[in-house]
């Protein structure tokens, strides 16, 4: 199999000698080339290349960005997406069941290319930009935002940089008194919109080696899920996590509205609102249109085994 390893040495996890380990290991048995990224957007380009080449997978080492930048550029052609945790939390690695270990994780990888586990995935698509795992529109995007101001403290600090700004962004710099957007999910209007998670998957993310589980609904097999926060309140905020990071799920009621099975969204206000993709801020927007769009990349399962 002829495989492109697109790593991104400034991601958290990856080191110089996890790089050669990873490579080598997947060269006994493929044809396998290596590119470092150097900047935003270029695991897009990458992997668009490699699917004009007509090579078999692109393996995006890194964290959940990179992971995103790659589907994007894979999304709609022919050769599999394959991914190694990398970052901080790895997202959409460890919702696949991988281990967080990129060396660990390698060899499960390479298991699932052995044993043929490669099958089609559906991806959300916002405004043009595909994500894996969920999309962001409100307050999580402003989260998003505020980390990567001080994205030179993420490689050292990690999670708890992204719980300061969280707690910054609830407290200070996020208006939670006036509405930032209306939604209208597959034709149905959803007014006064604070926060919605538009998720592909599930969990939305990890604290640790807690899962954070908004829907098991959400699967990589289905239609989108809709979570669209009506109010902020602090007792609603708790009581929401305390749901997510203990029963598995969230439910609708007073403030939550969830719809599954959707197929698009509509966002839209007079002012701009902020959205993140896979946990990168892409930007503001008045009108943002986000899609589920079945079968869009082929995907490379990990064979799991239990360490």
């Amino acid at each position: 199999m002829q495989i492109l390893l697109v790593v991104n040495s400034f991601a958290t996890s990856v080191t110089p000698r996890k790089t050669v380990q990873v490579h080598q290991y997947l060269a006994r048995h493929h044809d396998v080339q290596v590119v470092e990224t150097s900047e935003r957007g270029h695991a897009t380009r990458f992997a668009a290349d490699a699917v004009l080449r007509g090579m078999d997978a692109v393996i995006a080492f890194g964290g959940d960005g990179t992971v995103n930048e790659v589907a994007t550029g894979l999304a709609g052609g022919a050769t599999a997406l394959g991914v190694l945790p990398g970052g901080s939390t790895n997202v959409f690695a460890r919702s696949l069941g991988m281990a967080n270990d990129p060396l660990l994780a390698v060899t499960q990888l390479a298991a699932g290319i052995d044993g043929g586990l490669i099958a089609p995935i559906g991806l959300g698509e916002a405004n043009g930009r595909f994500f894996t795992f969920h999309a962001g529109i409100g307050f999580d995007a402003e989260v998003v935002r505020q980390v990567e101001r001080t994205f030179s403290f993420k490689r050292l600090v990690g999670q708890p940089l992204f719980a300061y700004s969280a707690l910054k962004t609830w407290f200070v710099d996020y208006d939670r008194k006036y509405p930032h957007f209306t939604a209208e999910i597959d034709g149905r209007k959803v007014p006064n919109g604070f926060f919605t998670i538009v998720l592909n998957t599930n969990p939305y993310t990890y604290v640790g080696k807690r899962a954070i589980e908004l829907s098991r609904a959400a699967s990589l097999e289905k239609r989108l899920v809709a979570i669209t926060f009506r109010r902020l309140s602090t007792p609603l905020m708790l009581r929401t996590i305390w749901d997510a990071m203990r029963n598995g799920g969230i439910n609708a009621r007073r403030g939550i509205n969830i719809t599954e099975d959707v197929e698009q969204v509509v966002f839209d206000f007079p002012a701009p609102f902020g959205y993140q993709l896979d946990g990168d801020f892409i930007g503001e927007a008045t009108t943002l249109t986000v899609r589920h769009r079945a079968e869009a990349l082929r995907l490379i399962k990990p064979m799991l085994v239990e360490y």
